[in-house]
């Protein structure tokens, strides 16, 4: 091949090359006027690019939505409503009709605490001896590191559904039995089983039978009751003053070694 014929083909093979270079592209996005635009490679690949971001702003914002509601509706789930009525039970008949003139005594014990259980006999007799100028609500309390307490707390709420003259009984049932809820007694069992023999306990202070009472821990009333009461026990209040456990404990002491018997010099003047 000559020097020619080389020279011809070079400058064939640059004449196609501009020719393809300056070749109209048709656009697939319409024009002004309802044609098809002329564009450069450049300008189709720039213009067939998704604007993408605004889609991903929308689906970041509608999963930050939806985990926001979930934490609400979580939230909401685990607190406690508000209680219906006043918090606790009276003790004795006429407690209840004679808050607004005695000296109201607020106690809130664990069914499965010895603190709780200690303290209760002297309390129990104390409010007996000055009835009806005073009165007594327990509140059930049901702490932490006592693993089946709230289990307790849950049953006095039934025992007061099911015949609320038997309230005050379960609970010095399990002041009597504590040892059978808690530590190796319990370190084999689930907590349904330790709720069937709870109910066993309890059907007989009730007057029901096992799986009667048994369905109340089925009860989401029950469960939300337990929740309600505060404070750490043994905890009292004397018309909202609180007492703290060794304060109380001195006045426990006292009435604990008093002669309760009427007409004894000891016995405490009315």
């Amino acid at each position: 091949m000559g020097p020619n014929e080389n020279a011809s083909s070079r400058e064939g093979a640059r004449r196609e090359e501009e020719k393809i270079s300056r070749s109209p592209v048709r656009s697939p996005y319409p024009g002004p006027s309802g044609d098809s635009a002329s564009t450069t490679r450049i300008g189709e690949l720039l213009m067939a690019r998704p604007a993408r971001a605004p889609l991903l702003r929308r689906l970041l914002l509608l999963a930050a939505l939806a985990a926001c509601c979930s934490y609400y509706l979580l939230v909401l789930q685990a607190q406690a409503s508000a209680p219906p009525r006043y918090d606790g039970f009276a003790y004795g008949g006429g407690a209840a009709a004679a808050w607004k003139d005695a000296v109201l005594v607020e106690a809130f014990l664990d069914p499965l605490c010895p603190d709780s259980r200690d303290a209760w006999h002297p309390l129990k007799l104390a409010v007996e001896r000055y009835a009806p100028r005073v009165s007594l609500i327990v509140h059930p309390f049901p702490l932490p590191y006592h693993t089946y307490a709230f289990h307790a707390c849950r049953a006095l709420y039934i025992a007061n559904k099911l015949n609320s003259s038997s309230t005050y009984p379960l609970l010095e049932l399990f002041f009597k039995n504590q040892e059978k809820f808690y530590n190796s007694a319990t370190s084999s069992l689930s907590s349904p089983a330790v709720a069937v023999e709870m109910s066993k306990m309890a059907a007989h202070a009730v007057g029901n039978s096992v799986s009667e009472f048994l369905s109340g821990f089925s009860d989401r009333r029950t469960d939300s009751a337990a929740r309600v009461s505060f404070k750490g026990s043994f905890w009292c209040a004397v018309l909202l003053r609180e007492w703290l456990p060794s304060a109380w404990g001195r006045i426990a002491y006292r009435l604990q070694h008093m002669d309760w018997h009427p007409g004894s010099p000891r016995f405490p003047a009315g």
